[in-house]
């Protein structure tokens, strides 16, 4: 599926282009999210993961929907092939996918653009609005 990103124009300099209203860039994990949690050192077991089926379906969903959907993983280039094939196997839907992510969690991005992060704790379901907390930055 090909969206088109809308131009943006500050000041009269064209800046980074934006995805339409409604559209989500979902950036999702593989390992312990969308099924067993495997570490980059035990490479033999990711042909044979044990798929998340509520990440399938959700994930499809979203898909469907017209959102963009990146598995960013912190699996490396050479786990591409075994990752995709696993994937593909299952029948994700996808974009594109990113290797390398930074190991260890605690996750803290930083972007001119918005983001927002949903913690996985065992299940994929629709999301819902909450209030949360968050760090910004001090005026």
């Amino acid at each position: 599926m090909k969206h088109n990103l809308e131009d943006k124009i500050v000041d009269g300099e064209k800046i980074s282009p934006i995805l339409p209203e409604g559209v989500k860039n979902y950036l999702i994990d593989i390992d312990g999210t969308i099924c067993d949690d495997i570490p980059n050192e035990e490479p033999e077991r990711m042909a044979t993961a044990k798929i998340y089926p509520d990440a399938l379906t959700i994930l499809n969903k979203w898909y469907d929907d017209g959102h963009i959907i990146t598995f960013f993983t912190s699996r490396l280039e050479e786990h591409r092939e075994v990752t995709e094939k696993w994937l593909n196997d299952h029948g994700f839907k996808y974009q594109g996918m990113v290797m390398g992510k930074p190991r260890g969690g605690n996750y803290h991005w930083i972007d001119n653009h918005i983001v927002k992060a949903t913690r996985y704790k065992g299940k994929f379901t629709d999301l819902v609005e909450a209030d949360k907390t968050i760090q910004v930055f001090k005026k």
